[in-house]
């Protein structure tokens, strides 16, 4: 265990790839080769010049298939020189591991990897192993996990659950698994009026003080009190904008951004209805001309408390003791691609300095993760 295990020798490895969002600079390459030396079957599934893989041991579509899926992909690293270290050195220095994707989460990929590795090598089980592996999570994520979700549907492949290697943890190493997440609707709204001097305001309609009431009213909204495992949905406006450098012109337009992230008492599309009827209520109350541009990149989902996430809870505590909370906070990630496939949690490592300067993790959480998907997966496919 320590700095020479196999786990902390491939995330170190992985972190020494360059692999800034689209770049793959190898990484996808290095864990092909992990997993084809150790007898998985790897198919490549690259699309829109984004690497990706899918890799099995195994019989196809066995009705015990545990899958694990991550992204090799990172942030751009910053200021350079802010860093105490190469943060592409994979540097090992006091007990942590620092680098651009030691949180985030190059070092959960290693971790199921060899996990996983090790369990094909020396248990006999009736189930397969699915490994999904994309570098377009951090980007727009249209042809990362989605991608390699389509060619299985293409190809017939399929896991019965699935573990995302996202940092979880907030405190302390197991404190949190992850059983869901928020939706995300991003939304920006345009008010139109005319543009005029200040000196006759008669003579224009200012947009500014109609975009005050209109913010105001949203605002002041409560989308809801909570539910059974989300915390209430919550609104936040981002930009008020008009682009006006003159203080003697009235603007002749505006722009409002804001981002939703909403639970399970809604869907995007019933928050979108909503603003919709807000800006139709002030452009008849004002004359003002109101338009709403959206983006969703996601809907609220629950796996709600069961097998998968006894199992996750169960593996925690019996190797490090931790009683781990489910939580359903933070922003996306893949697993909200994963879910109309099959069951999915997330447990990683503590993500409390991802995409910081100087990133790091503690070595010895590393090793510990490892051991924890691996008692997972024993677990799980061992009767």
């Amino acid at each position: 265990m320590g700095a020479n295990s196999d786990v902390l020798q491939l995330s170190r490895k992985l972190i020494k790839c360059r692999s800034v969002t689209p770049k793959n600079d190898g990484a996808i390459e290095i864990v092909e080769k992990e997993l084809l030396r150790a007898g998985f079957e790897c198919f490549r599934v690259d699309r829109g010049g984004i690497c990706n893989l899918f890799a099995r041991w195994g019989e196809k579509n066995h009705k015990k298939t545990f899958g694990f899926n991550g992204h090799t992909d990172v942030v751009p690293e910053g200021d350079v020189f802010s860093w105490s270290c190469d943060p592409f050195g994979g540097v090992i220095k006091n007990g942590l591991l620092y680098g651009r994707g030691a949180a985030d989460m190059k070092t959960a990929v290693a971790a199921f990897v060899v996990a996983a590795k090790e369990v094909s090598e020396e248990i006999f089980f009736d189930g397969a192993l699915v490994i999904m592996l994309t570098g377009d999570e951090e980007a727009d994520a249209t042809d990362g996990t989605v991608a390699i979700l389509d060619w299985m549907k293409a190809n017939d492949e399929s896991m019965s659950v699935c573990l995302v290697g996202e940092p979880t943890c907030s405190e302390a190493m197991g404190d949190t698994i992850k059983i869901g997440r928020r939706g995300s609707l991003s939304a920006v709204i345009t008010l139109q009026g005319v543009q005029g001097h200040s000196a006759y305001p008669e003579r224009a309609l200012n947009p500014l003080p109609i975009v005050a009431k209109l913010v105001s009213r949203i605002t002041d909204h409560e989308l809801d009190q909570g539910t059974d495992y989300f915390d209430p949905s919550t609104l936040t406006i981002t930009s008020i904008d008009t682009g006006n450098t003159a203080t003697n012109v009235i603007p002749q337009s505006c722009e409002v951004m804001l981002n939703i992230r909403f639970n399970d008492a809604h869907s995007s599309g019933s928050l979108l209805n909503w603003l919709e009827s807000e800006a139709q209520k002030i452009e008849n109350e004002s004359r003002v001309k109101v338009s709403i541009k959206a983006k969703v990149s996601g809907e609220s989902f629950i796996t709600k408390p069961g097998e998968l996430s006894n199992l996750a809870l169960s593996a925690i505590y019996n190797i490090i003791g931790a009683e781990a909370k489910l939580s359903t906070s933070g922003g996306t990630s893949d697993a909200r691609f994963v879910r109309e496939h099959c069951p999915v949690v997330e447990f990683g490592l503590l993500g409390n300095t991802l995409h910081q300067v100087d990133e790091h993790v503690e070595v010895e959480h590393v090793d510990q993760l490892k051991i924890i998907y691996k008692s997972m997966l024993i677990n799980y496919l061992v009767e």
